[in-house]
């Protein structure tokens, strides 16, 4: 773990995305549409559609959007398709930056992340200059408030339930899984009685890079401008 809180950068995308619920909602729209048409549309045989469903209800996606997504995928008529595209660089004062896009136009995509880099400070990289600075794992945050639970229980009760490693903030406990174990982690928890305050898979970096002051709004434009972009999913940073 790169020992930094991960729960201060969700809280704080999750307050700009409030103002962009709509476009959210198409995005997620797509990406169930997608492991939908992988998958099945049954969630009980297809975990990654009951991921980003989970994922989408963390966004308050209204269930009429979801099911309309996965009937759409299931309907023989229906042609349409996305292209899974990582594109890796580094933003103001080399912070590492993990795009993941859905498209269905890899040219404008590409011409898109290119002009967001190239116009805020960063710099696009050839594939692999920035994932390995990365690992994949699963990420639960639980609230503290109102939870009478010391961190030496805590930590006994995650790693029992399979967990890899807990991190604790005065705000949340953070625990942390490996891929392949963080379903069953996620319902061990919420077996247990425990309110979840976010259940995802999601990129960790490594090690992660202070900003210095004068960066700092620069790097924020260039987050900003890629997760405007409609073909794009997640962004992932290296950034303190």
């Amino acid at each position: 773990m790169s020992g930094h809180s991960k729960w201060n950068n969700i809280q704080g995308r999750k307050n700009a995305q409030d103002a962009k619920r709509g476009k959210i909602f198409q995005k997620l729209s797509r990406e169930i549409y997608m492991a939908a048409k992988a998958g099945g549309p049954d969630l009980a045989t297809n975990p990654a559609l009951r991921l980003v469903v989970d994922k989408a209800k963390a966004q308050n996606m209204p269930n009429d959007n979801v099911d309309r997504a996965i009937k759409k995928a299931s309907s023989a008529a229906n042609t349409e398709n996305y292209d899974e595209v990582v594109y890796e660089g580094y933003g103001p004062n080399g912070v590492a930056i993990l795009v993941h896009a859905l498209t269905d136009n890899r040219n404008r995509t590409s011409t898109n992340v290119h002009v967001a880099f190239s116009r805020n400070g960063g710099a696009l990289g050839a594939t692999g200059s920035v994932s390995y600075m990365f690992d994949r794992k699963g990420y639960i945050a639980i609230e503290r408030e109102g939870l009478d639970k010391s961190e030496d229980d805590m930590f006994e009760e995650v790693l029992e339930a399979g967990a890899e490693d807990l991190q604790t903030t005065p705000e949340v406990f953070e625990i942390y899984t490996e891929p392949g174990d963080f379903t069953a982690v996620r319902d061990k928890l919420e077996e247990d009685g425990y309110t979840l305050a976010n259940a995802e898979l999601t990129m960790v970096p490594q090690n992660t890079v202070a900003v210095p002051e004068d960066k700092q709004e620069q790097l924020e434009r260039l987050i900003e401008k890629l997760e405007d972009d409609d073909d794009i999913s997640e962004v992932y940073t290296s950034a303190e």
